[in-house]
C-alpha cells in the first residue's frame, strides 16, 4: 500500500472526527497548513471531494462518509496493533474504555475498581455509564457490559457477576393502606415506582412463573432512572418498586421493606463483558476480563 495514502487518510479521518481542521493539527501534532495539504492531494488524487467546508464547519460529503465507513474498522486495528506492541514491553498498559450500564457498575465493578487499579497501575479504565446496547466497534469502546440475555452472538462473552434476580418490594407503611399483591396483574391497584432507560423507554415490569410470562406497564406517581432512589422512594413509603434484589438486601433482612410476588421473579444469567471476536485481544482488555470473571 502507498505509505503517503495511508498517512492522508489518517489525517481524514482526524479531521472528520473533530470537525475542524485545527482540530485535527493539535491531535496530530502537526501544522494546520499540513492538514489541509494532505486532504487536498487526496481528493485530487481520488477525484473526488471528500469534506464539505464552510467558514463554521467541516463535514464528510457523502463520498467521504462511504470512504470513512469503510476505513473506520481498518484504522482501529492499525490503532490496536500499536498500543499491543507497547503494551507488551512491560505489563498491562494504556487506556481500556468500556460501556458499562449504571446497575453493572453498582453492582459488580464499583466493589472491585480499587483493587483493580492496585493491580494494574499503568491501565487507565474509563467507564462511561450508558443503559441503551451499545456497538462496541463503532462506539470506539475496547469492550461492553451487559446482561446475558441481550448480547449479540457474534460476540465473545465473559461472565463476571452472578445470577441476579428482581424484587418487588414495599414499605410496612405502605401495606398498611394497600392489600399485598398475589398476581402481577393486581399490581394495576398499585402505586408504583416505574424506572425510565436513558433511551427514554419505560421498563416494563417482566415476570415468569411455570412458564407463563408476564409483561406489566406499571402506573404510579414517580418516575426514575436510578435503581438506589426508586430503592429509597419504596424504603419511604411512596409505593412499590421493583428493583435487583441486591439493592435491597439490607432493608429486607431488617423489615424496613417487604417482598411481593417472589414466585413470580425467577433468577437470570447475570452481566458479561462482551468484545468482537475478529479484534486481537489487547493486554489491558485480558488482563480486566481475566480480573473481573467469575471463575467455575
Amino acid at each position: 500500500m502507498n505509505r503517503t495514502n495511508l498517512s492522508q487518510l489518517a489525517v481524514l479521518a482526524a479531521v472528520a472526527q473533530s470537525a475542524s481542521f485545527r482540530g485535527a493539527a493539535r491531535e496530530l501534532g502537526i501544522a494546520p497548513s499540513a492538514v489541509s495539504h494532505a486532504v487536498a492531494s487526496l481528493e485530487a488524487r481520488l477525484g473526488v471531494r471528500l469534506l464539505a467546508r464552510s467558514t463554521r464547519s467541516v463535514a464528510p460529503t457523502e463520498e467521504g462518509a462511504q470512504l470513512l465507513e469503510r476505513l473506520r474498522p481498518a484504522l482501529s486495528e492499525i490503532d490496536l496493533a500499536l498500543e499491543t506492541a507497547v503494551e507488551a514491553r512491560d505489563r498491562p498498559a494504556g487506556n481500556l474504555r468500556l460501556t458499562v450500564p449504571r446497575t453493572a457498575a453498582h453492582l459488580v465493578l464499583t466493589p472491585r475498581l480499587a483493587a483493580f487499579a492496585a493491580a494494574y497501575p499503568e491501565i487507565v479504565l474509563e467507564l462511561v455509564i450508558e443503559d441503551r446496547f451499545t456497538d462496541v466497534v463503532e462506539g470506539g469502546f475496547d469492550a461492553g457490559v451487559r446482561l446475558g440475555e441481550s448480547l449479540q452472538r457474534d460476540m465473545i462473552a465473559v461472565r463476571i457477576g452472578p445470577n441476579i434476580r428482581g424484587a418487588v418490594v414495599g414499605a410496612p407503611s405502605y401495606f398498611a393502606t394497600k392489600p399485598k399483591p398475589r398476581h402481577p396483574r393486581e399490581l394495576a391497584d398499585h402505586r408504583c415506582i416505574r424506572f425510565r432507560f436513558s433511551s427514554g423507554v419505560l421498563y416494563r415490569w417482566e415476570f415468569e412463573k411455570e412458564g407463563e410470562e408476564i409483561e406489566i406497564a406499571a402506573q404510579g406517581p414517580l418516575i426514575l432512572d436510578e435503581d438506589h432512589l426508586i430503592a429509597q422512594a419504596a424504603l419511604d413509603g411512596a409505593g412499590l418498586a421493583f428493583v435487583f434484589e441486591d439493592y435491597v438486601k439490607a432493608p429486607l433482612a431488617d423489615g424496613r421493606l417487604i417482598r411481593v410476588l417472589e414466585d413470580w421473579c425467577p433468577t437470570f444469567d447475570g452481566f458479561f463483558v462482551y468484545y468482537p471476536s475478529r479484534r486481537q485481544m489487547r493486554p489491558a482488555l485480558r488482563a480486566f476480563v481475566d480480573f473481573f470473571k467469575v471463575s467455575g
